[in-house]
């Protein structure tokens, strides 16, 4: 029993990220309950799966995989505003390390060299305070131990919201606003693209293009949440 943290928790109580209550024993940032139901993406450590499908064709990729799946509405949805929107920063990297344990647990990606964050733009970076890619970097490095790549991958272009965009539209907004600062550093890597929330690709897409530029380089990718519906 901790007397100091129990006080603390009297006056300001835990609650969860997605359904509100209160948070007992262990529990952090999401109750048992939550955690249970939260939809996995369909067969996320199997080969050809539902991210890798979704990607074929599009860019070479060794693997990839998400560990949830996002529908509007759903418990992934509120995880994910609370992540981008409400500054839930310990969230993110508690969902990182849930990441790091699946892709640990798949043996897919043991020959990865390093792991790269989606960038934002320095202007929405500086608005939110944080970049939830980097974050959950942060946390998938827990579990699965690899470097980050920070700050190398820059976004130069700051783009409008792909929210309300379709494929076509988002691939459009996506053009050239990637580029690489020190190539050097990733030339012959296997690199592990990680980004929030993976919907129709684009900026998936457009990221590992510009770091397929470098000579030698390898692209996974994962993502905490692959959208069903888009």
């Amino acid at each position: 029993m901790n007397p100091f943290r129990d006080l603390i928790g009297l006056f300001f109580p835990r609650c969860c990220s997605i359904c509100g209550e209160l948070l007992v024993g262990g529990e952090r940032h999401i109750c048992s309950r939550c955690l249970l139901h939260l939809p996995e993406a369909y067969n996320a450590i199997g080969e050809e799966n539902y991210v890798e499908q979704r990607l074929m064709g599009r860019i070479p990729i060794v693997a990839a995989t998400s560990l949830l799946l996002f529908r509007r509405g759903n418990e992934v949805q509120t995880l994910l505003h609370q992540i981008k929107y409400r500054g839930n920063e310990p969230l993110a990297v508690a969902m990182g390390r849930q990441l790091g344990l699946r892709l640990a647990e798949s043996g897919r990606f043991d020959d990865v060299d390093l792991l790269v964050p989606v960038p934002l733009h320095p202007r929405k970076e500086r608005k939110r305070g944080y970049n939830q890619s980097l974050l959950l970097c942060q946390g998938i490095a827990q579990t699965f131990p690899h470097p980050i790549e920070q700050g190398n991958l820059i976004r130069t272009h700051h783009t409008p919201s792909q929210t309300r965009k379709n494929r076509q539209q988002r691939l459009k907004n996506m053009e050239d606003v990637f580029a690489i600062s020190h190539p050097e550093r990733l030339k012959g890597k296997h690199l592990l693209l990680i980004d929030d929330v993976l919907t129709t690709g684009a900026t998936t897409e457009a990221c590992a293009k510009q770091l397929l530029t470098v000579e030698g380089v390898s692209i996974s990718v994962a993502s905490l949440a692959a959208a069903g519906d888009v």
